[in-house]
């Protein structure tokens, strides 16, 4: 299957805890970082997910927000810190490309929020996705 999301990071599930509808899922990803991720039980039923089990992190370039340093008293727990490598900017929004350890990551933000923070190459971010934000797929 081909996918348009370009977000794609590969790592394996840690942990599972899960609630009456939805779950939480832990993924230490290859890069070593740790994300979190929240499906709903019937995904983590039909993914056999658990401890160990192989996944791809996925998440839409839309849904990655940049911050210029760490955030702290922030409901995103998934913070993960990077190098710009590109910005492309048009009339209205920009892609960002950022380079994270063991892979890389594409934020689509608008044009002034890129400006107002000044982005180029080799800016260090921090790039910001909701555990809602994250889906997974068995590798």
């Amino acid at each position: 299957m081909s996918l348009s999301i370009r977000n794609q990071l590969p790592g394996t599930v840690s942990s599972v805890s899960t609630g009456e509808v939805m779950a939480t899922v832990k993924v230490r990803l290859d890069s070593g970082q740790d994300l979190t991720a929240a499906v709903t039980l019937d995904a983590v039923k039909d993914l056999g997910l658990s401890a160990g089990s192989a996944v791809q992190a996925l998440v839409k370039s839309t849904e990655v927000a940049l911050a210029t340093g760490p955030v702290a008293g922030l409901s995103i727990r998934n913070q993960i810190p990077g190098t710009v490598t590109e910005v492309a900017t048009g009339g209205a929004m920009a892609g960002v490309k950022v380079d994270v350890a063991g892979g890389a990551l594409t934020a689509a933000i608008t044009a002034d929020a890129a400006a107002d923070l000044g982005l180029a190459a080799g800016t260090p971010v921090v790039a910001l996705i909701k555990s809602t934000e994250i889906s997974l797929a068995t590798a």
